[in-house]
């Protein structure tokens, strides 16, 4: 054998031992859930919806976040608890795991995605890369899921947050009421409300430049509406919409009554996305905001789910 062509095979073997090492170290990127209302981070649901994944990305790392690791306390809380302090104690969780180091993508199921978004912009420690939120509350909702006829935990929530949506206890102790968002009381919204005000730096005093960079640091923001979501209202809320404010409310006069004909008010026209107030606007025109539809009610994901987190989940690290 010629010296030339020892040379030669001896680089082929090298080239091959060293593409060998690559196929065997690179892996997935890990991904975090977070489920939705009524939902536990490993009810029946979430872990066949977790094995699907797997089946989509093999050996990929997923955690779903729990807020109690018993099942049924876990499903209470996305009812009743403090969402504040649930997000602060979900970073400290995340921050214990070590195969989320180097950084996740992220999955958050109706109201785990804006609380997911709240975890991005007050720590994101281990650092979010891509977020998908699913039939998500971004602007709040402006009125109170119709519960299941036999939930009655839902229902007993649900009388309780409509009753005295903007009272301290209902604001530190009903998560539904953390995110309700009341177009024709606007100016008591923003008086009395603590998770939602700070999360989309509603407040002119106190926005915190912080939300901003973090949310901006984000690779992609995917936004997933449903196109005939009932439980979210308005559902344009998914994709940063939401219902106008009456001139009186913006200026925090008087409660107006429902208007027959809603007008909705898209991401681009919000002033939190003209004025940039948590690094939206940042990440769209840079074109990394990614809107997209499911077709069918709140959480009927049926297949639609599946290229997204082919494209969107799952990366090489």
């Amino acid at each position: 054998m010629s010296a030339a062509l020892c040379r030669a095979v001896l680089f082929l073997a090298l080239v091959s031992f060293s593409l060998a090492i690559a196929v065997k170290t690179t892996k997935p990127r890990p991904l975090v859930l977070w489920h939705g209302l009524g939902d536990s981070h490993s009810s029946p649901g979430m872990l066949q919806f977790m094995d699907m994944i797997k089946d989509v990305h093999p050996g990929i790392f997923i955690h779903s976040v729990y807020i109690d690791p018993e099942l049924d306390n876990d499903r209470k809380a996305g009812f009743y608890g403090n969402v504040d302090e649930q997000v602060a104690f979900v970073s400290e969780q995340l921050a214990e795991i070590s195969e989320l180091g180097d950084g996740f993508d992220a999955i958050g199921f109706s109201q785990g995605g804006q609380f997911l978004r709240a975890y991005v912009e007050r720590h994101n420690s281990p650092p979010v890369n891509n977020l998908l939120t699913f039939g998500s509350q971004h602007m709040g909702i402006s009125d109170i899921p119709v519960c299941g006829r036999f939930d009655i935990l839902c229902q007993i929530a649900r009388r309780a947050t409509k009753g005295a949506v903007y009272g301290e206890w209902a604001q530190t102790n009903l998560v539904q009421a953390q995110y309700f968002r009341d177009p024709r009381n606007y100016g008591t919204y923003l008086e009395a409300n603590r998770f939602l005000t700070s999360i989309n730096n509603e407040r002119a005093d106190s926005r915190n430049a912080t939300y901003v960079k973090n949310f901006a640091s984000l690779n992609k923001l995917v936004l997933v509406l449903f196109s005939k979501d009932k439980t979210v209202v308005p559902p344009e809320s998914s994709w940063f919409g939401s219902e106008a404010i009456p001139e009186d409310d913006a200026a925090g006069g008087p409660r107006q009554e429902r208007l027959s004909d809603v007008v909705i008010i898209p991401m681009r026209l919000q002033p939190l996305y003209l004025e940039d107030w948590i690094g939206l606007r940042q990440l769209d025109e840079r074109g990394d905001v990614v809107f997209e539809t499911c077709e069918g009610e709140h959480m009927d994901i049926g297949d639609c789910w599946k290229g997204l987190v082919e494209k969107f989940a799952g990366g090489q690290m």
